[in-house]
């Protein structure tokens, strides 16, 4: 089969596409014949340094495709060995494409259990953009956050897969949605996704014209980590931060009088239970809801892929096509 591979970890130019074995697979594992794979940050991080996983590499998380052995058309869940707590995931917790192989190829072995129908109403693409993005907007707001009719939310960094997935997810379940983005023109293109105002975080005192705007929200979605001060200061008394990632940094400095006088809560989150893809999958079906697919690339091209969200330029999820 074809393959990205990569064999030293380092920039974009280590993925090298070239031709490997085809995975074998063993008890309760099947092969998916990939129709096409998605480029999340998560790749990234993995394909700069290497987070001490072995070499040589198929890096990729996010798959949709044909079960080679029943004929079926899937979507996979990338979580392996989540157990048995949904609270938080076992030691033994990995994700697909770090010490395994994942889906940057023409096939991928997956434990069966990880495999759901593809959404009848999403096409190959749209499909491969949902695992990651949607499956962490999905726990952080629902499970995590409690998310309720009526909250108002704050998404932070307009433009990326997980904030457009949770700007969707939270207005279909009945939220007010704000958002902050470096760009007025991603503003304007997240309101069709549901999202009613937002504000540039390139201005120092965003915080408060959120404040302004709503008198505090009820919940924020923040992947960006350094700034959780801030996050927290656009709260309203008992309100709730949700964090996903660390895009901006690993360390953030919070007043901690205002924390407990505002009885604020703070909560981190990462990808989610086999059972909460399921409910994911779920709601998209009963919506009809669409990803935003920022553009589709051949597998070829996936070197291309990874330099675009490196800029930070995209909006909405980066697609590998892998017919």
């Amino acid at each position: 089969m074809q393959a990205a591979v990569v064999h030293q970890w380092g920039g974009p130019e280590q993925l090298v596409l070239e031709t490997v074995a085809d995975p074998t697979p063993s008890p309760d594992h099947a092969v998916v014949e990939l129709k096409a794979s998605a480029v999340n940050w998560h790749d990234i991080l993995v394909r700069r340094s290497g987070r001490g996983f072995p070499l040589p590499r198929i890096l990729g998380i996010d798959g949709a495709g044909i079960r080679r052995d029943t004929g079926e058309e899937v979507l996979i869940y990338p979580g392996l060995n989540w157990g048995d707590n949904p609270a938080a995931p076992s030691a033994q917790f990995s994700i697909l494409g770090d010490d395994t192989d994942g889906t940057y190829a023409e096939l991928v072995c997956v434990p069966a259990a990880n495999l759901f129908p593809k959404p009848r109403h999403l096409g190959w693409e749209e499909a491969a953009a949902l695992p990651v993005g949607a499956l962490t907007a999905y726990r952080a707001i629902v499970t995590r956050a409690g998310l309720r009719p009526g909250d108002t939310v704050l998404v932070l960094g307009a433009g990326s897969g997980v904030s457009t997935f949770s700007i969707m997810i939270a207005a279909t379940l009945g939220a007010t949605v704000l958002v902050t983005s470096s760009s007025t023109d991603k503003i304007e293109r997240v309101r069709e996704l549901g999202a009613t105002d937002g504000v540039l975080y390139t201005d120092p005192n965003w915080p408060r014209q959120i404040i302004d705007a709503t008198g505090g929200v009820d919940v924020v979605v923040d992947g960006v980590g350094a700034n959780l001060d801030q996050s927290l200061s656009c709260l309203k008394p008992g309100g709730r931060v949700v964090v996903f990632g660390a895009t901006a940094g690993t360390v953030g400095n919070i007043d901690i009088p205002s924390l407990y006088f505002g009885q604020h809560t703070i909560l981190g989150s990462t990808l989610g239970t086999r059972d909460e893809f399921g409910r994911m999958l779920s709601l998209f079906d009963a919506h009809r809801l669409r990803p935003v697919i920022d553009s589709v690339r051949p597998l070829t091209d996936v070197r291309a892929a990874h330099e675009r969200i490196e800029s930070r330029a995209h909006f909405g999820k980066l697609v590998l096509s892998i017919d």
